[in-house]
């Protein structure tokens, strides 16, 4: 399967206002609208499409439920259509009381090829299903139906008087599996998920020159390619870089933090002027990137080397010292 498995932001946004001051011995409680949309850095797939249908918080005082499903009908999001910092708006507006929280987003399931529910087109134009196989209600308050399925935030966030913007990023490279065994879909697993305060994220972006898309491709041979940038810890060496995998990083091979597709920069004719990439979120601090034009070959499963006969993958060239600053743009280009 040709797909570059990589990280999807889900971002939410509560506006918060307090409103106390009363003379009542049991105060006001302190309410906030919540709005809630979602964003992507891309899988290399033609479409990603997910139908949601419901967004519940729950903390242990109860939960607060949200239908997305305007005039009941299921809100289709093609995450391919909302990379970077582009986001598409689940909730918006909606009063719920300060405190800590965790969430739950509810899609509709198919294991079989359906444009009317969540779906993966793959770059041959194959269509595929897409479930989740967690289900199940989120504090007394979910989605029952049978072909409904759970996203769930394990992590908790605080919603506090004030103005709170969070960024919930799912990273798709671990939390996407495409169809194995006798199993015909693709599945999206309900963890892999961190919650971020947008006020301590930035967005890095950048070009990546011709010379160094083809220098890897003529070092990796072949003619089937995926390109894309890595996004390492600080100080992460080129010969450190290595793919996404399951076992736990050691000095000499450090698997990366999320992946970024790298796509056609157009012109107003249409012509392509270059190759760019975009990090939409990311924690302030340090970073390393790497390039690569074998992302497609990146299995998180496994460990995938350059030596692989089959599926080699390695990162052709790197770029040091990334510093992300909060509510900015860093730019970084290959070279």
């Amino acid at each position: 399967m040709n797909i570059q498995k990589s990280a999807l932001a889900v971002v939410l946004t509560a506006l918060l206002f307090g409103c106390g001051g009363s003379d009542s011995d049991d105060p006001v409680p302190q309410m906030g609208t919540f709005s809630l949309g979602v964003s992507d850095n891309p899988a290399d797939a033609k479409s990603v499409t997910i139908a949601f249908k419901q967004v519940v918080l729950k903390n242990e005082t109860g939960s607060h439920s949200f239908n997305v499903m305007p005039n009941g009908e299921l809100k289709f999001v093609d995450l391919l259509e909302f990379q970077g910092s582009a986001v598409e708006t689940l909730v918006s507006g909606q009063s719920i009381p300060v405190g800590e929280y965790q969430m739950c987003l509810y899609m509709k399931n198919s294991t079989v090829a359906n444009a009317d529910s969540s779906f993966v087109q793959t770059m041959d134009d194959v269509m595929h299903g897409l479930v989740t196989n967690s289900n199940g209600s989120c504090g007394g308050v979910g989605a029952e139906d049978s072909d409904t399925g759970r996203l769930f935030f394990n992590q908790k966030f605080t919603i506090a008087a004030g103005v709170n913007s969070f960024v919930a990023e799912f990273d798709l490279h671990k939390g996407m599996q495409d169809p194995h065994g006798n199993k015909a879909y693709w599945t999206l697993k309900p963890t892999s998920v961190q919650m971020h305060n947008q006020a301590d994220v930035g967005s890095i972006k950048g070009v990546v020159g011709a010379t160094v898309m083809e220098g890897c491709e003529v070092a990796a041979g072949g003619s089937e390619f995926a390109p894309a940038v890595y996004l390492y810890p600080a100080n992460t060496g080129l010969e450190q870089m290595k793919d996404f995998r399951a076992e736990a990083d050691t000095a000499t091979e450090i698997a990366p933090i999320a992946a970024a597709r790298v796509n056609d920069i157009n012109d107003e004719n249409g012509q392509v002027v270059g190759h760019g990439y975009e990090f939409g979120f990311v924690v302030t601090g340090d970073y390393s990137l790497g390039y690569t034009c074998l992302a497609q070959n990146d299995d998180p499963d496994v460990s995938n080397n350059a030596d692989d006969v089959d599926a080699p993958f390695f990162i052709h060239a790197d770029e040091q010292g990334i510093t992300v600053t909060a509510k900015a743009v860093t730019e970084r280009n290959f070279p």
